[in-house]
């Protein structure tokens, strides 16, 4: 079983990485694992090198070892009811956001929700609006955009994943912003195709961004400041 221990065990993911996804095994793998092994014997700790069944020694055996270190510390904090409670309340928190905005989104999948709740485009994209639209303008209500389309198997999707962490007075003003949001597009669309209008960086050109990137900081000029 493979764990992801973002968000569930705490550590950064993805833009804030680096990431780290341990793999767990029955006993009867165990024999198979990659080398070397830390194992206990007794009170003592040692490293194993050569195991007969072992499918050997694999370049980055200990992935990101700060990051599984602060996962560990994290587990050992909370315990078994922290963790308990923190899924719950992550739970509680993806499916409130989901009842307060199914009448102005389109679901994806009709089954309860988990940790998070997955919206498509399918009740917006009629009047001229994508999902980069509506994230890019949640940007002036001073809110991170959602994960945008992904999963990739829904269309135009936006994936809200609030977590245990937020206040219910936070997932409110978020759920607020949504329904007016949700307005915006059929009243006055231009809104998002222009959003953001409040950051200082606009939209970027995306596509010259990734072929021409820009990997170290530099003083900009005056003539600089509108290039992308």
């Amino acid at each position: 079983m493979h764990l992801n221990l973002h968000k569930t065990f705490s550590t950064p993911h993805g833009g804030g990485g680096p990431g780290s996804g341990p793999i767990l095994v029955t006993k009867e793998l165990k024999k198979f694992l990659p080398m070397p092994l830390v194992v206990k014997r007794d009170d003592r700790f040692s490293i194993v090198k050569k195991e007969e069944n072992s499918i050997g020694r694999m370049k980055t055996f200990m992935g990101n070892f700060t990051v599984l270190v602060r996962a560990y510390a994290y587990i050992l904090e909370m315990g078994e009811r922290g963790l308990s409670q923190a899924t719950e309340d992550a739970v509680l928190s993806a499916n409130y956001i989901r009842e307060s905005l199914k009448n102005h989104y389109h679901l994806a999948y009709e089954t309860s929700s988990l940790h998070e709740v997955v919206f498509s485009d399918k009740n917006f994209k009629d009047f001229g609006i994508k999902t980069y639209d509506l994230a890019k303008r949640l940007i002036d209500y001073g809110l991170h955009p959602a994960t945008v389309y992904f999963p990739l198997i829904v269309s135009g999707a936006i994936m809200i994943e609030p977590t245990e962490t937020e206040s219910k007075e936070d997932i409110d003003y978020f759920i607020d912003v949504m329904k007016r949001i949700s307005l915006e597009m059929t009243e006055n669309p231009d809104l998002l195709h222009d959003a953001p209008v409040v950051s200082y960086r606009k939209r970027l050109d995306e596509v010259k961004a990734a072929k021409h990137p820009k990997l170290r900081w530099y003083k900009i000029n005056d003539e600089d400041e509108n290039d992308d």
